[in-house]
């Protein structure tokens, strides 16, 4: 995926108006990393600055990008109005009409949500993989028990009978 995502910034290394760029989320960008939430790489995240998205698509020079020519650019916020339908429009008013400490209370308390909810499926997670180790180890231990139990005989007796046509 790498040359082909050099490939791309050198594509719009020129834009005006999108960003296509690399971050190493092991050195020096650890901190945006965190900041944006990237969880694993190779990460894409596309839109808003202060609201990055996930990339879902392919991961070939064309996909990236044809999504790139469509998605990338300026896009509805409160420095774009002109961007945005009546609805986003009428949202970020009322927004706007927020006092900042009370904002950043809103922000944080959705924030949090979002970081419980992540929190409470990787509980769920980790219960689904521990019954899951527990009900492959009980499925070894039973084989083990069949096969101790003198299968693998029974089915040499089975061949043996089956190749002298003795009746089984």
């Amino acid at each position: 995926m790498k040359p082909d995502w050099d490939k791309l910034m050198a594509e719009f290394k020129d834009s005006k108006t999108a960003l296509v760029a690399d971050v190493d989320c092991t050195a020096a960008g650890k901190d945006l990393c965190n900041e944006v939430g990237v969880k694993g790489y190779p990460t894409i995240k596309h839109g808003d600055p202060s609201d990055l998205q996930d990339y879902k698509g392919g991961r070939s020079f064309n996909y990236l990008k044809k999504f790139a020519e469509e998605n990338l650019g300026p896009t509805c916020s409160p420095g774009n109005l002109d961007l945005c339908d009546a609805a986003k429009k009428a949202q970020i008013e009322e927004f706007m009409k927020i006092p900042k400490a009370d904002l950043e209370a809103k922000v944080k308390e959705k924030e949090e949500a979002m970081d419980k909810l992540e929190k409470d499926f990787k509980t769920f997670v980790d219960g689904l993989q521990k019954k899951y180790t527990e009900a492959n180890e009980k499925k070894e231990a039973d084989l083990k028990e069949v096969k101790d139990s003198g299968l693998g005989l029974m089915k040499s007796v089975q061949a043996h009978k089956a190749k002298n046509k003795e009746e089984l």
